[in-house]
């Protein structure tokens, strides 16, 4: 029987052999990590090229739905109208008429977010209103940062491939014992 110094002076070599493993199991599991959220992030990108028409008409659908259920009382909906009517001087979807067929047009005409000038009372003036309709403004400041979007996207992409292979090519040199252990 070794005799207890022996025993304490063979822990610390067991110790970091296990941890030694321990960090590899870790790193691999990493770099599948990072290779499933790759692989998501590169489906939700085929995914949303493929059905850009689709995402196009649900946004005008629903953007025609909150103009209908309009209300000054300050609902998310409602807000949002706002928000874009006031950001990109536009009124309705496809232009101002859009609002005559609303229930609050016909309560108190044009909200003050059509505005063409702050602090007007547009009631039912169309000339005081913006005439271009908001969707169209929408779809072309989205096509246009596009690019920016593809761009950051892909610089993220190269930074997850190569974050990948260095975990896994330290994952191999751990298990081939060509990483030294100190």
């Amino acid at each position: 029987m070794a005799s207890p110094s022996r025993r304490l002076q063979t822990k610390p070599v067991i110790t970091c052999f296990k941890s030694v493993l321990l960090i590899y199991t870790f790193i691999f599991w990493y770099a599948m990590f990072l290779t499933l959220i790759f692989l998501v992030e590169l489906v939700a990108a085929i995914v949303g090229f493929v059905f850009r028409h689709e995402i196009k008409n649900s946004f005008k659908n629903n953007y025609d739905k909150a103009l209908k259920q309009y209300n000054a009382t300050g609902d998310y909906r409602s807000d949002a109208v706002d928000k874009i009517q006031n950001t990109l001087h536009c009124c309705g979807v496809t232009d101002y008429r859009d609002w005559e067929d609303t229930n609050y047009y016909s309560e108190k005409g044009f909200p003050k977010s059509c505005c063409k000038l702050e602090g007007c009372s547009p009631q039912r003036d169309a000339d005081k209103v913006n005439n271009e309709g908001c969707f169209i403004k929408v779809m072309t400041i989205i096509e246009s940062e596009m690019g920016v979007v593809a761009g950051i996207s892909f610089g993220v992409a190269c930074f997850q491939l190569i974050g990948i292979s260095l975990a896994y090519c330290l994952s191999r040199a751990i298990t081939n014992n060509q990483y030294e252990i100190v």
